[in-house]
């Protein structure tokens, strides 16, 4: 059986071992375990990777578009409060779960382990 690809995998927020499984039972609450394959989901600890590479994501297009429409409209300040607040909320919530996957699932690939001293 060929090994899913991590990313794939990540995006669909599957298991990284067999792409079937559901990853999160929750919001970003992991299950504890793959219910296809039974692969124990104890070692997934993606930290604040998923925050920090969504914040790169965001940020940077919703200034890009914030600009443009302002150069485009020259909308008064409140109106970009009340446009650009709710879309970078929504972007960070819908991107935060798929993120965490593909961190999970490259962790599962290579194997990666917290350092021990």
């Amino acid at each position: 059986m060929a090994r899913p690809a991590p990313i794939i995998t990540g995006l669909k927020c599957r298991c990284p071992r067999c792409g079937e499984g559901k990853l999160f039972t929750g919001y970003l609450k992991l299950a504890p375990a793959c219910s296809s394959c039974g692969l124990d989901l104890k070692f997934a600890d993606s930290g604040d990777g998923p925050a920090i590479f969504v914040i790169f994501l965001v940020a940077p297009i919703v200034m890009v578009l914030a600009l443009a429409v302002g150069a485009l409209f020259n909308p008064p300040p409140y109106v970009h409060l009340m446009l650009w607040i709710p879309v970078t909320i929504l972007l960070s919530l819908a991107l935060l779960p798929p993120f965490k996957g593909v961190l999970i699932a490259l962790q599962y690939r290579h194997d990666a382990h917290e350092g021990h001293q």
